[in-house]
């Protein structure tokens, strides 16, 4: 027969809740709204735990390093198609964004919604005939302004803002956040991956145009780097995989000529599932040296959204005069 013995918990020693740390109180918790329901009264109505607090945290670091150091935001395309382009459009022109670089799929999104009004295909739908990612329009001009950036010696950002500038007419230029970072004096840099935009498929896709113009961007993204320093905060908007692959190469750039800087900044990785190479290359790697690293999970529609705006409340706190 088995024998089974028992543990005997009249032996077990106990503790004086008095004598053991907490980790909630009253004072960290949420509540619900009062009289005052302005967006500042709802966002101090937040807990002070988890995601709640790291959300906090990272706008406060964005609204401290507003005009002080850099904030640059790595841009991944569906953060343009669900709509938060003209959100990003109003951290630029605030001057709280300093450097975007964007993947191709985000420039793309952004030039078809300022220059036609309209983006966002039914993949499956085109892919079954064959017609997916053929669109003309987007195509022709879009690599015409990489060509053209290409022999002007320009980047492929700076070549799509230019353009667009210059284009005789837009249907929505008041949406387009190249246009607004052009406005702004902010710089532009695309990070293309040849084979995997619409535009690369074009009868006018010109290989080396790509690279030439892409290359130059990757050596202004490294550049932009060394401003992070001591206070600046990055931010991976929703690319999985090609920004933060960027993001390490221009990073070990800007150490390897800076003298070991930046360090001591803030990154963040906003997407709406946690994946491995925002979390690696982005959160930890780099932070590591000093800073801090911070993986904000949620739709982007929603999460994004929550951001900008407490940055902005913070901002406009700062301007108003002092009650009396």
């Amino acid at each position: 027969m088995t024998e089974y013995r028992e543990a005997d918990f009249s032996r077990l020693k106990t503790v004086s809740i008095a004598r053991r740390p907490n980790k909630v109180d009253p004072s960290l918790l949420g509540h619900p709204p009062g009289r005052d329901k302005s967006f500042a009264a709802f966002w101090r109505s937040l807990p002070d735990i988890l995601a709640a607090q790291d959300l906090r945290y990272v706008a406060d670091q964005i609204a401290r390093a507003a005009g002080r150091r850099a904030v640059v935001v790595l841009l991944g395309g569906h953060v343009i198609k669900v709509g938060l382009g003209p959100l990003l459009r109003e951290l630029v022109r605030r001057g709280v964004i300093t450097h975007l670089a964007m993947n191709g799929s985000a420039a793309i999104h952004d030039f078809e919604l300022a220059a036609f009004g309209g983006t966002s295909e039914d993949v499956a739908r085109g892919l079954a005939d064959g017609s997916f990612g053929m669109v003309e329009e987007t195509g022709r001009e879009m690599n015409a302004a990489v060509a053209e950036g290409a022999r002007a010696g320009r980047g492929m950002g700076e070549a799509l803002t230019e353009y667009l500038k210059g284009r005789a007419s837009l249907a929505a230029p008041e949406v387009s956040v190249l246009l607004a970072a052009a406005a702004a004096g902010v710089p532009v840099t695309v990070h293309a991956t040849v084979g995997a935009d619409i535009t690369h498929q074009h009868p006018t896709a010109d290989g080396a145009a790509l690279g030439a113009t892409s290359h130059r961007d990757l050596k202004r993204l490294a550049a932009a780097l060394p401003a992070l320093h001591d206070g600046g905060v990055v931010l991976n908007l929703g690319s999985a995989v090609v920004m933060p692959e960027v993001f390490l190469k221009a990073l070990t750039v800007a150490r390897n000529l800076n003298g070991g800087k930046p360090t001591g900044f803030t990154a963040c990785d906003c997407d709406m599932q946690r994946h491995y190479r925002p979390r690696v290359n982005v959160v930890e790697r780099p932070t590591l040296a000093g800073g801090r690293g911070i993986q904000l999970t949620g739709h982007h529609e929603i999460l994004i959204p929550l951001l900008c705006w407490a940055v902005l409340e913070q901002l406009d706190a700062r301007e108003r005069p002092p009650a009396d």
